[in-house]
């Protein structure tokens, strides 16, 4: 299927195949990187035959009725008749303020009553959620969602962030043939863009159609849900809960130890630490799928502490005659290892992504050049 029609110039339509593995890649759109940040309205993009029409939304089972029950019944009521609820993000929960909803795919919030939030129904919810960890965060067993708290000084709970978590089947159609490569990928996009429902899926794919050995090391219990017992969404993919956030590339170290597994899954890598374990794992030939906060492959070679996981970037002093064969400063510089991600994919929105091969791009990022980029734009098949 191809859909939309060419209004680049400098579009280059491809098989990607840079391993020469023997795979039939999904040929997507190229373009140049300047262009980026303005994206055509129509893409000439060659769609995977089994991809949902553009009359049929993503599947999608987020539980929400759940959710809803730890609010007050005049907010559930409100939340549960509202037409858009299907694309409800988080409800936001403020002591002193109107309660507020957003959804997907609006700017801002709206208000769901005219009164503001009070102690007792910020108790209640508490009540009903349970205990919270140290990272103020807390699930609803059996569910995807996730609750946030913000605290006082004194640390009494002031106000809540209640996040819909889905399960969404089809969406890595978008990226299921570079799975076949068997390389590592990171996710890099805003809070919100969805990448931990990405990454829930992929583990559904390896585990369940692939029949790899998964384990999700779940920091904060959003890949696989709160409970013991892991959400169906993550298929046969097995989990390990981290007691508390600072102990997560221990337990990414001992899953690789203890369980044998060809897969890691991780969501959040934000420290040092998880860069050095994510290298570390990576070394012994295990594929990572793992995300990190950022917009764009810039973020993270800027990133002091993440930046290992593109292979790091070091200042290397030239000679004289190199520095003149270049046409260069003698100082300059260069990424200093192989990168732990093989792909690095941009989430730029929900349906806009993309994709560049790690060493490449950062090599030419860093030489000044423009490297290039595969674009997955399913929006137009969407919306």
């Amino acid at each position: 299927m191809v859909v939309g029609k060419p209004l680049l110039a400098a579009r280059l339509s491809i098989s990607w195949n840079p391993w020469n593995l023997n795979v039939k890649p999904i040929p997507l759109t190229t373009f140049n990187f300047a262009l980026r940040l303005q994206p055509p309205t129509y893409l000439n993009l060659h769609v995977r035959a089994s991809c949902f029409p553009a009359s049929s939304p993503l599947p999608q089972n987020d539980d929400l009725q759940a959710l809803l029950q730890i609010l007050p019944s005049d907010l559930h009521d409100n939340l549960l008749n509202e037409p858009d609820r299907a694309q409800l993000l988080e409800v936001i929960l403020d002591l002193g303020r109107l309660p507020e909803a957003r959804y997907l795919g609006k700017e801002g919030g709206q208000y769901i009553r005219e009164s503001e939030v009070t102690v007792k129904e910020l108790e209640y919810a508490q009540q009903a959620v349970g205990e919270f960890g140290r990272d103020n965060r807390a699930g609803i067993e059996g569910t995807l969602h996730r609750i946030s708290a913000i605290r006082s000084r004194k640390g009494g709970i002031v106000g809540l962030t209640c996040r819909v978590g889905r399960a969404v089947s089809g969406q890595i159609d978008m990226v299921y043939d570079l799975l076949q490569y068997w390389k590592s990928i990171l996710f890099v996009g805003r809070p919100g863009v969805g990448k931990t429902t990405v990454i829930r899926e992929i583990a559904r794919v390896l585990s369940d159609e692939f029949h790899k050995r998964v384990v999700i090391v779940d920091t904060s219990n959003e890949i696989g849900g709160d409970g013991n017992i892991p959400h169906a969404a993550i298929g046969s993919a097995r989990r390990m809960q981290v007691p508390e956030p600072s102990m997560q590339h221990r337990v990414m170290l001992e899953a690789v130890e203890n369980h044998m597994p060809q897969v890691i899954i991780v969501d959040e890598i934000g420290t040092e630490a998880e860069a050095h374990a994510c290298r570390s794992i990576a070394e012994r030939g295990i594929m990572l799928i793992g995300t990190a906060h950022g917009q764009q492959l810039e973020n993270i070679m800027k990133n002091r502490t993440l930046s290992d996981l593109i292979g790091g970037i070091g200042a290397v002093t030239l000679g004289d005659a190199e520095a003149r064969a270049r046409n260069c400063q003698k100082t300059i510089l260069e990424r200093k290892a192989p990168p732990t991600f093989d792909f690095l994919i941009e989430m730029r929105d929900r349906y806009y992504w993309l994709t560049h091969q790690t060493d490449k791009s950062v090599d030419m990022l860093l030489r000044g050049k423009i490297p290039q980029v595969e674009v997955y734009d399913y929006s137009i098949l969407y919306f």
